[in-house]
């Protein structure tokens, strides 16, 4: 009876949608009429040319995106909870507030705010690396097809990076001060401490935030949308599967939509996303457990 309002909701907002989307994906429009052609739609989408080398180029970026975020964001979040939670840090609440404040603003604005900060032309990075004298490291990042998409994973990565943080920092919190009191009896402090007690009794918060930034990343569309536009330009090199079913679905420029293939799009996005939940939920989760307990 509690649940059935959730359930409800839950229901109409994303469970009847997804089915909808996995429908669409199997018809096509055929003489302005919809045609149930099964797989179809996804053999074109792996197999035709036109499509299958903008759909790997996609799916690649995504990759990288996520490792990006995994090697950067996650470390990054820890290293600032372990310090964050020492209790001889002054004036812990201001910098936990200052790291987390860039998470509530939208990624339109972030987005265009680093802009126009990277912009060759009036941007204030190059008079800022000037002021240090490297300002000959300077190179219009999101210009150049090398660094585009490592350059905004960077800056989802700074926008974002709050949010490990507080998770691993609440957990952290919630280790029983007995058990930290009982190492320091035996001789563990300081970083062996972390390394070896604290450590340990978070990988299940660091297990979770890893599965919250890989459904994330494979998700994210908001950034690119707003720095690149719907092209992902330089050349697609920052094209990603957000990005790459939005031009799909409703079309863009010249390229007329396809809401079938879009939804094949959204539906290969949807199996990514559940196989690596499912590796999380019934490999790793588990052995956490055992660890834990």
């Amino acid at each position: 009876m509690f649940l059935a309002p959730a359930v409800l909701v839950y229901t109409a907002v994303m469970i009847l949608p997804l089915f909808s989307t996995l429908q669409l994906s199997l018809f096509s429009d055929i003489n302005n009429s919809q045609v149930f052609v099964g797989l179809g739609n996804f053999r074109t989408l792996f197999g035709d040319p036109r499509w299958a080398e903008q759909f790997w180029n996609a799916l690649g970026n995504n990759v990288w995106f996520f490792v990006i975020h995994m090697l950067v964001q996650n470390p990054i979040g820890i290293l600032l909870a372990a310090i964050l939670s020492s209790p001889r840090l002054r004036m812990r609440a201001f910098y936990r507030t200052a790291i987390f404040i860039p998470t509530i603003l939208s990624f339109v604005i972030a987005g265009f705010a680093w802009k126009l900060i990277l912009s060759p032309l009036w941007g204030v990075a190059p008079n800022l690396l000037d002021l240090v004298g490297l300002k000959s490291l300077f190179q219009p990042w999101l210009g150049k097809e090398a660094y585009a998409l490592t350059t905004l994973a960077l800056i989802s990565v700074w926008q974002f990076v709050g949010i490990p943080m507080m998770l691993i920092y609440a957990a952290l919190l919630s280790i029983p001060d007995e058990l930290l009191e009982a190492a320091e009896c035996d001789g563990i402090t300081g970083m062996a401490q972390f390394w070896k007690i604290k450590l340990p009794l978070v990988l299940p918060a660091i297990g979770i935030i890893s599965i919250l930034t890989f459904v994330g990343n494979f998700n994210a569309f908001d950034l690119i949308y707003s720095t690149q536009g719907a092209l992902a330009g330089p050349d697609f090199s920052t094209d990603i599967l957000g990005t790459f079913m939005y031009r799909t679905f409703f079309g863009f420029q010249l390229q007329l939509g396809d809401p079938n293939l879009g939804a094949a799009i959204a539906t290969a996005m949807f199996v990514i996303i559940l196989i690596g939940v499912s590796i999380y939920l019934f490999g790793i989760q588990r052995r956490l457990r055992r660890y834990q307990f």
